[in-house]
Protein backbone atom coordinates (compact mmCIF):
# COMPACT_ATOMS: atom_id res chain seq x y z
CA UNK A 1 0.00 0.00 0.00
CA UNK A 2 2.68 2.40 0.68
CA UNK A 3 3.52 2.45 -2.90
CA UNK A 4 0.70 4.30 -4.44
CA UNK A 5 1.23 6.76 -1.55
CA UNK A 6 4.65 8.05 -2.88
CA UNK A 7 4.72 10.59 -5.23
CA UNK A 8 7.66 8.72 -7.04
CA UNK A 9 7.53 5.09 -9.05
CA UNK A 10 8.38 2.43 -6.78
CA UNK A 11 12.29 1.22 -7.94
CA UNK A 12 11.29 -2.15 -6.39
CA UNK A 13 9.06 -2.62 -9.89
CA UNK A 14 12.08 -1.29 -11.94
CA UNK A 15 12.65 -4.39 -14.88
CA UNK A 16 15.92 -4.64 -16.02
CA UNK A 17 15.20 -4.49 -19.99
CA UNK A 18 18.19 -2.22 -20.11
CA UNK A 19 20.62 -5.00 -18.30
CA UNK A 20 19.17 -7.34 -19.63
CA UNK A 21 19.68 -5.77 -23.03
CA UNK A 22 23.11 -5.33 -22.85
CA UNK A 23 24.16 -8.40 -21.89
CA UNK A 24 22.45 -10.37 -24.77
CA UNK A 25 24.43 -7.99 -27.46
CA UNK A 26 27.18 -8.64 -25.61
CA UNK A 27 26.96 -12.30 -25.78
CA UNK A 28 25.79 -12.30 -29.16
CA UNK A 29 29.43 -10.23 -30.01
CA UNK A 30 31.49 -12.73 -27.84
CA UNK A 31 29.94 -15.85 -29.64
CA UNK A 32 29.20 -15.14 -33.27
CA UNK A 33 31.68 -12.19 -33.47
CA UNK A 34 33.09 -14.70 -36.53
CA UNK A 35 30.27 -14.76 -38.22
CA UNK A 36 29.14 -11.02 -38.22
CA UNK A 37 32.38 -10.31 -39.17
CA UNK A 38 32.15 -12.59 -42.21
CA UNK A 39 28.91 -11.15 -43.07
CA UNK A 40 30.47 -7.70 -42.92
CA UNK A 41 33.32 -8.50 -44.81
CA UNK A 42 31.26 -9.99 -48.29
CA UNK A 43 28.76 -7.27 -47.71
CA UNK A 44 31.68 -4.69 -47.97
CA UNK A 45 33.67 -6.20 -51.04
CA UNK A 46 29.96 -6.42 -52.52
CA UNK A 47 29.46 -3.01 -51.62
CA UNK A 48 33.08 -2.15 -52.91
CA UNK A 49 32.63 -3.61 -56.23
CA UNK A 50 29.20 -2.26 -56.71
CA UNK A 51 30.70 1.27 -55.92
CA UNK A 52 33.45 1.16 -58.23
CA UNK A 53 31.26 0.55 -61.08
CA UNK A 54 28.93 2.75 -60.85
CA UNK A 55 31.69 5.33 -60.62
CA UNK A 56 33.05 4.33 -63.24
CA UNK A 57 30.68 4.36 -65.67
CA UNK A 58 30.49 7.90 -67.43
CA UNK A 59 28.14 10.39 -65.98
CA UNK A 60 26.62 10.88 -69.35
CA UNK A 61 25.82 7.14 -70.09
CA UNK A 62 24.26 6.65 -66.34
CA UNK A 63 22.24 10.03 -67.64
CA UNK A 64 21.47 8.11 -70.87
CA UNK A 65 20.77 4.72 -68.91
CA UNK A 66 18.08 6.71 -66.68
CA UNK A 67 16.34 8.81 -69.53
CA UNK A 68 16.12 5.45 -71.10
CA UNK A 69 14.33 3.47 -68.43
CA UNK A 70 12.06 6.33 -67.70
CA UNK A 71 11.06 6.38 -70.87
CA UNK A 72 10.13 2.90 -71.50
CA UNK A 73 8.73 2.66 -67.90
CA UNK A 74 6.29 6.04 -67.99
CA UNK A 75 5.19 4.10 -71.67
CA UNK A 76 7.37 5.69 -74.22
CA UNK A 77 6.72 9.47 -72.63
CA UNK A 78 10.08 11.45 -74.10
CA UNK A 79 9.49 14.87 -71.99
CA UNK A 80 9.44 12.63 -68.70
CA UNK A 81 12.82 10.98 -69.21
CA UNK A 82 14.30 13.92 -70.53
CA UNK A 83 13.13 16.21 -67.20
CA UNK A 84 14.42 13.03 -65.01
CA UNK A 85 18.03 12.96 -66.83
CA UNK A 86 18.17 16.75 -66.28
CA UNK A 87 17.49 15.96 -62.86
CA UNK A 88 20.43 13.70 -62.45
CA UNK A 89 22.57 16.42 -64.58
CA UNK A 90 21.66 18.96 -62.10
CA UNK A 91 23.02 17.15 -59.53
CA UNK A 92 26.46 17.11 -61.06
CA UNK A 93 26.42 20.73 -61.30
CA UNK A 94 26.00 20.88 -57.58
CA UNK A 95 29.70 18.95 -57.46
CA UNK A 96 27.80 15.65 -55.89
CA UNK A 97 27.97 13.12 -58.58
CA UNK A 98 30.38 10.85 -56.74
CA UNK A 99 28.26 11.44 -53.76
CA UNK A 100 24.93 9.85 -55.12
CA UNK A 101 26.71 6.76 -57.28
CA UNK A 102 27.52 5.65 -53.40
CA UNK A 103 24.50 6.62 -52.25
CA UNK A 104 22.95 4.61 -55.22
CA UNK A 105 24.92 1.85 -54.69
CA UNK A 106 24.39 1.18 -50.85
CA UNK A 107 20.65 1.90 -51.86
CA UNK A 108 20.84 -1.31 -54.54
CA UNK A 109 22.57 -3.53 -52.08
CA UNK A 110 19.89 -2.45 -49.25
CA UNK A 111 17.33 -2.79 -52.04
CA UNK A 112 18.46 -6.25 -53.19
CA UNK A 113 19.07 -7.67 -50.38
CA UNK A 114 15.40 -6.38 -49.01
CA UNK A 115 13.78 -8.26 -52.34
CA UNK A 116 15.64 -11.24 -51.81
CA UNK A 117 14.86 -12.04 -48.57
CA UNK A 118 11.28 -10.01 -47.51
CA UNK A 119 9.28 -11.64 -50.97
CA UNK A 120 10.10 -15.08 -49.88
CA UNK A 121 8.88 -14.40 -46.26
CA UNK A 122 5.70 -12.45 -47.79
CA UNK A 123 4.81 -15.47 -49.98
CA UNK A 124 5.16 -17.92 -46.63
CA UNK A 125 3.27 -15.43 -44.83
CA UNK A 126 0.34 -15.53 -47.69
CA UNK A 127 0.18 -19.52 -47.36
CA UNK A 128 0.29 -19.50 -43.79
CA UNK A 129 -2.15 -17.33 -41.45
CA UNK A 130 -0.58 -18.99 -38.64
CA UNK A 131 2.69 -17.15 -39.60
CA UNK A 132 1.09 -13.90 -40.41
CA UNK A 133 -0.58 -14.11 -36.79
CA UNK A 134 3.59 -14.14 -35.15
CA UNK A 135 5.06 -11.97 -37.69
CA UNK A 136 2.97 -9.29 -38.10
CA UNK A 137 4.00 -7.90 -34.72
CA UNK A 138 7.25 -8.02 -35.77
CA UNK A 139 6.87 -5.96 -38.65
CA UNK A 140 4.35 -3.20 -36.58
CA UNK A 141 7.80 -3.21 -34.16
CA UNK A 142 9.90 -2.63 -37.63
CA UNK A 143 7.99 -0.10 -38.91
CA UNK A 144 7.35 2.37 -35.86
CA UNK A 145 10.65 1.63 -33.80
CA UNK A 146 12.40 4.89 -34.18
CA UNK A 147 15.89 3.97 -36.81
CA UNK A 148 18.57 5.54 -33.58
CA UNK A 149 17.02 2.82 -31.29
CA UNK A 150 18.58 -0.14 -33.65
CA UNK A 151 21.55 1.75 -34.68
CA UNK A 152 23.34 0.81 -31.61
CA UNK A 153 22.91 -2.79 -31.71
CA UNK A 154 23.83 -2.83 -35.91
CA UNK A 155 26.71 -0.39 -34.53
CA UNK A 156 28.09 -3.07 -32.13
CA UNK A 157 27.46 -6.09 -34.83
CA UNK A 158 28.81 -4.84 -38.05
CA UNK A 159 30.69 -1.67 -36.87
CA UNK A 160 30.69 2.10 -38.35
CA UNK A 161 30.32 2.37 -41.91
CA UNK A 162 28.31 1.35 -45.03
CA UNK A 163 27.70 -1.97 -43.98
CA UNK A 164 26.35 -1.31 -40.86
CA UNK A 165 23.90 1.68 -42.91
CA UNK A 166 23.11 -1.13 -45.17
CA UNK A 167 21.91 -3.82 -42.12
CA UNK A 168 19.71 -0.92 -41.01
CA UNK A 169 18.17 0.39 -43.91
CA UNK A 170 17.36 -3.53 -44.53
CA UNK A 171 15.65 -3.59 -40.79
CA UNK A 172 13.66 -0.16 -41.82
CA UNK A 173 12.63 -0.59 -45.53
CA UNK A 174 11.84 -4.55 -45.50
CA UNK A 175 8.53 -4.68 -43.83
CA UNK A 176 6.15 -3.26 -46.75
CA UNK A 177 7.62 -5.40 -49.72
CA UNK A 178 7.02 -7.90 -47.22
CA UNK A 179 3.29 -7.07 -46.34
CA UNK A 180 2.47 -6.31 -49.81
CA UNK A 181 3.83 -9.31 -50.94
CA UNK A 182 1.59 -11.30 -48.71
CA UNK A 183 -1.31 -8.92 -49.64
CA UNK A 184 -1.06 -9.30 -53.61
CA UNK A 185 -1.19 -12.94 -53.05
CA UNK A 186 -4.09 -12.99 -50.82
CA UNK A 187 -5.95 -10.46 -53.14
CA UNK A 188 -5.48 -13.09 -56.14
CA UNK A 189 -8.82 -14.47 -57.49
CA UNK A 190 -9.68 -17.64 -56.14
CA UNK A 191 -11.66 -18.15 -59.53
CA UNK A 192 -8.36 -17.83 -61.32
CA UNK A 193 -6.23 -20.19 -58.58
CA UNK A 194 -9.06 -22.97 -58.89
CA UNK A 195 -8.76 -22.65 -62.73
CA UNK A 196 -5.09 -23.28 -63.05
CA UNK A 197 -5.96 -26.59 -60.64
CA UNK A 198 -8.12 -28.07 -62.57
CA UNK A 199 -5.73 -27.94 -65.48
CA UNK A 200 -3.79 -30.01 -63.23
CA UNK A 201 -1.49 -27.06 -62.07
CA UNK A 202 0.67 -28.30 -58.95
CA UNK A 203 0.94 -25.94 -55.98
CA UNK A 204 4.19 -24.96 -56.93
CA UNK A 205 2.98 -24.17 -60.40
CA UNK A 206 -0.12 -22.46 -59.48
CA UNK A 207 2.38 -20.41 -57.32
CA UNK A 208 5.12 -19.50 -59.66
CA UNK A 209 2.34 -19.40 -62.65
CA UNK A 210 -0.36 -18.22 -61.69
CA UNK A 211 -0.22 -15.89 -58.40
CA UNK A 212 2.89 -14.62 -58.35
CA UNK A 213 2.64 -12.93 -61.92
CA UNK A 214 -0.73 -11.65 -61.20
CA UNK A 215 0.40 -10.69 -57.55
CA UNK A 216 3.52 -8.32 -59.24
CA UNK A 217 2.11 -4.96 -58.87
CA UNK A 218 1.08 -5.30 -55.56
CA UNK A 219 4.93 -6.13 -55.14
CA UNK A 220 6.29 -3.68 -57.29
CA UNK A 221 4.39 -0.96 -55.02
CA UNK A 222 6.03 -3.02 -52.04
CA UNK A 223 9.52 -2.46 -53.97
CA UNK A 224 8.64 0.89 -54.53
CA UNK A 225 8.15 1.22 -51.24
CA UNK A 226 11.09 -0.21 -50.12
CA UNK A 227 13.42 2.01 -52.36
CA UNK A 228 11.58 4.96 -50.73
CA UNK A 229 12.27 4.00 -47.19
CA UNK A 230 15.70 3.03 -47.89
CA UNK A 231 16.53 6.61 -49.44
CA UNK A 232 14.68 8.01 -46.19
CA UNK A 233 17.75 6.23 -44.00
CA UNK A 234 20.38 8.11 -45.98
CA UNK A 235 20.62 10.77 -43.94
CA UNK A 236 20.07 8.74 -40.69
CA UNK A 237 22.67 5.95 -41.82
CA UNK A 238 25.37 9.15 -42.36
CA UNK A 239 25.64 9.47 -38.37
CA UNK A 240 26.93 5.42 -38.26
CA UNK A 241 29.95 6.57 -40.61
CA UNK A 242 27.56 5.67 -43.74
CA UNK A 243 28.86 7.77 -47.11
CA UNK A 244 27.25 9.36 -49.90
CA UNK A 245 24.79 12.10 -49.39
CA UNK A 246 23.80 11.32 -46.42
CA UNK A 247 27.44 12.32 -45.56
CA UNK A 248 26.79 15.92 -47.03
CA UNK A 249 23.74 16.85 -45.16
CA UNK A 250 25.35 15.64 -41.89
CA UNK A 251 28.47 18.04 -42.69
CA UNK A 252 26.00 20.98 -43.48
CA UNK A 253 24.72 20.49 -40.26
CA UNK A 254 27.60 20.40 -38.10
CA UNK A 255 29.43 23.08 -39.90
CA UNK A 256 26.41 25.36 -40.47
CA UNK A 257 26.77 25.60 -44.31
CA UNK A 258 22.82 26.20 -45.45
CA UNK A 259 24.15 26.02 -48.96
CA UNK A 260 26.26 22.14 -48.96
CA UNK A 261 22.58 21.24 -46.95
CA UNK A 262 20.60 22.48 -49.66
CA UNK A 263 22.18 20.60 -52.40
CA UNK A 264 22.59 17.41 -50.71
CA UNK A 265 19.33 17.29 -49.90
CA UNK A 266 17.61 18.45 -53.04
CA UNK A 267 20.20 16.02 -54.58
CA UNK A 268 18.28 13.30 -52.40
CA UNK A 269 15.36 14.03 -53.68
CA UNK A 270 16.12 14.11 -57.32
CA UNK A 271 17.12 10.45 -56.48
CA UNK A 272 14.14 9.33 -55.09
CA UNK A 273 12.12 11.04 -57.89
CA UNK A 274 13.87 9.23 -60.24
CA UNK A 275 13.34 5.49 -58.87
CA UNK A 276 10.07 6.19 -58.12
CA UNK A 277 8.96 7.09 -61.37
CA UNK A 278 10.89 4.09 -62.94
CA UNK A 279 9.64 1.52 -60.21
CA UNK A 280 6.19 3.21 -60.04
CA UNK A 281 6.12 3.23 -64.15
CA UNK A 282 6.91 -0.48 -64.43
CA UNK A 283 4.24 -1.40 -61.86
CA UNK A 284 1.48 -0.04 -63.66
CA UNK A 285 2.84 -1.13 -66.84
CA UNK A 286 2.56 -5.15 -65.44
CA UNK A 287 -0.50 -4.17 -63.93
CA UNK A 288 -1.81 -2.81 -67.56
CA UNK A 289 -0.33 -6.49 -69.13
CA UNK A 290 -2.12 -8.15 -66.96
CA UNK A 291 -5.40 -6.90 -66.82
CA UNK A 292 -5.03 -7.56 -70.82
CA UNK A 293 -4.13 -10.99 -70.21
Amino acid sequence: MLAFLTQEFPSAWRIPLRSWTNDAVSALVVNFGDVFAAITGALLQLLIRVERFLVALPWWLVVLLVAVLVWHATGRRIVSGVVLAGLMVLVGTFGLWSQMMTTLAIMLVATVFTIIIGIPIGVAMARSDRLKMWLQPVLDAMQTLPSFVYLVPVVMFFGLGNVAAIIATFVYAVPPVIRLTDLGLRLVDPEVVEAGAAFGASERQTLFLVRLPLAVPTIMAGINQTIMMALAMVVVASMIGARGLGQEVLRGLQRGDVGLGLEAGLAIVFLAIVMDRITAGYSRRWDHTAGER
